[in-house]
């Protein structure tokens, strides 16, 4: 658990990822350990971005910005409540992530599940009742731009067993948490 003082901080924290990495149960598991509010960006998008992703249909960045417009509201509402927030949010691009940044009204940190394209796949498999399906891992793969050398934030592996992961972020955001 983090300190006091770091409960005071409020974190802001988006779990990052392609579809298949668990970003959805990772964030829960963050929020949890931090007292957070947890927030599922996909429940932001829109039916229409829902039902184009759903056919195969990959979206555009018109698509997407005012989805992460949406997204950046929760983490600023939350966060002006008095509120910790751990969002579960795809922030493949850099672009994106320098937008919920700009609007989120938190200062963020970023974790990023990573793990091999064979891996994904094999998760996506897996999952029933998701919008995404698996024939839209490449394309994500393909937009994902990984953290830069010069953003806050911490790679994990898809590969770790949840609570391991869990642990493993938290330990490694108490760095900036109590900064």
């Amino acid at each position: 658990m983090i300190s006091e003082t770091s409960q005071r901080a409020r974190p802001a924290v988006v779990v990052m990822g392609v579809a298949g990495s668990g970003k959805s149960t990772l964030a829960a598991a963050i929020a949890e350990r931090l007292g957070a509010v947890f927030v599922e960006a996909d429940g932001l998008h829109s039916s229409d971005a829902k039902a184009r992703m759903a056919a195969g249909i990959s979206l555009t960045d018109d698509d997407r910005w005012p989805w992460l417009a949406r997204v950046a509201t929760r983490i600023r509402e939350e966060h002006a409540a008095g509120d910790a927030v751990v969002v579960a949010c795809s922030a493949l691009r850099r672009s994106y992530r320098e937008a919920l940044r700009r609007d989120g009204g938190a200062d963020l940190d970023f974790v990023h599940l990573d793990g091999s394209e064979t891996r994904l796949a094999e998760r996506i498999g897996q999952r029933t009742g998701h919008f995404m399906p698996a024939t839209m891992l490449s394309s994500q793969l393909a937009t994902l731009e990984p953290l830069g050398d010069d953003e806050r934030g911490h790679v994990v592996s898809i590969e770790l067993p949840i609570d391991e992961a869990a642990d493993l972020a938290v330990r490694l955001l108490q760095f900036h948490l109590d900064d």
